[in-house]
């Protein structure tokens, strides 16, 4: 059997409803890894907010942040083939000025190691992975001294799509802007033509992996690229209803049934 490129989001698919991961889920990844598959976490979230987990999971593996905007490789610092694309630090400013157009109640820079927001009282200090905001959090023009991976917004307008779209046509296609699943009004901004899909695309050319090797595991709108571009995808059993007519199959299970490691056993072990 050739090795597989196994792509996890973490939300939803790979984490139970409590941000847990099961110890059968680890000691099944454990199996997978150690009979040569590549397993990479392939998330939404920015790394500061994965790399815990990845540690949890014992990877050695590349990861994938920001849908796309960074992939590196925590276990090796020495990695040449990091890729990281920015948003221009001129499109925040812009939009700060621009926030009663566009209907904006928070907008927040987010990086590598950090994040800036500036409406605190807008949003959950939860979503950011923090108990608390501090005022080194607050975003303001003189924090902007470099580009940021991606921008988070959140729109009081009633049609986050139509939000969205304005955005993306307002700044002529120079970024890409998606609606977060669920009741949430956020958007999510990252460099044009970044997606789950395009850091997994590098990784094949860098690991020298077959695209025919890559499986992919999501559940939300998120993940609909990576579907698109992965010849085996798995929507989990309580995925987004929208996802499934990009999956070529659906888990059995849900997240909280170790849906993704049960599948993998079924498949590779």
């Amino acid at each position: 059997m050739n090795k597989k490129l196994i792509a996890i989001d973490l939300d939803g698919t790979t984490l139970r409803s409590d941000n847990t991961i099961s110890e059968y889920t680890k000691k099944t990844f454990k199996k997978l890894q150690d009979d040569g598959h590549s397993i990479v976490i392939t998330t939404g979230r920015p790394y500061r907010m994965s790399i815990d987990i990845y540690k949890e999971l014992g990877f050695a593996s590349p990861m994938i942040n920001f849908n796309g905007a960074m992939v590196s490789k925590p276990s090796d610092k020495n990695w040449n083939f990091k890729d990281e694309k920015q948003v221009d630090k001129d499109i925040v400013r812009d939009l700060l000025k621009n926030q009663n157009s566009f209907k904006l109640d928070f907008l927040a820079a987010e990086y590598r190691r950090k994040f800036f927001i500036n409406n605190f009282n807008a949003v959950s200090p939860q979503l950011f992975g923090v108990n608390e905001f501090k005022l080194y959090n607050k975003l303001e023009e003189n924090k902007l001294t470099a580009n940021p991976n991606a921008l988070l917004l959140q729109t009081t307008s009633s049609n986050k799509h139509t939000i969205a779209k304005n955005i993306n046509e307002y700044y002529e296609n120079q970024v890409s802007v998606a609606a977060w699943g669920g009741p949430n009004q956020i958007l999510e901004i990252v460099p044009k033509n970044v997606s789950k899909a395009s850091g997994l695309q590098h990784l094949l050319n860098v690991m020298n992996i077959d695209k025919n090797d890559l499986l992919a595991f999501g559940d939300e709108q998120n993940d609909v690229e990576m579907f698109k571009f992965a010849p085996e995808s798995y929507a989990m059993k309580n995925a987004n209803p929208i996802l499934l007519e990009y999956a070529k199959n659906q888990t059995k299970w849900t997240n909280d049934e170790d849906g993704v490691a049960k599948t993998l056993e079924n498949l590779l072990l």
